[in-house]
């Protein structure tokens, strides 16, 4: 009965769309240069999820700035009810792409932003009992 295998992957917005992505999100506060709405084959933009623009701006996608940009994306992500709105999709699906521009696969928020979402599914209790209303 284990089902919660890899629910969430990370993929480069300008790669093809898949039939295997199943669900696709958009991560990214900013649309993607050079990718038109067909082309994107979303079924959502989620850009609360993403960075703050004055986090975002300082990383720069810098890998010297990478750890200290994990570390306070992390802390952004705690308090983001994009969160839960992305574990509650995560319930009903068997995979979740999560789409992002960045050039770089490894120095990335979406990165950061899946190993917290599987961090989270892990610990959920923990995590969905202090988003309350």
């Amino acid at each position: 009965m284990g089902a919660s295998k890899d629910v969430f992957v990370i993929k480069r917005i300008y790669d093809e769309a898949a039939d295997d992505d199943g669900y696709r999100v958009l991560v990214d506060r900013l649309w993607p240069r050079g990718v038109s709405k067909d082309d994107a084959h979303l079924d959502l933009w989620l850009k609360e999820i993403a960075p703050s623009p004055p986090l975002r701006k300082e990383f720069g996608h810098m890998e010297e700035h990478f750890a200290d940009f994990k570390h306070h994306y992390e802390a952004e992500l705690e308090s983001n009810p994009a969160v839960d709105q992305l574990l509650d999709l995560a319930d009903g699906k068997n995979r979740v792409t999560l789409l992002y521009g960045a050039k770089d696969p490894e120095i990335n928020h979406a990165k950061v932003l899946l190993e917290y979402l599987e961090d989270s599914k892990r610990g959920s209790a923990h995590r969905h009992g202090k988003a309350g209303k």
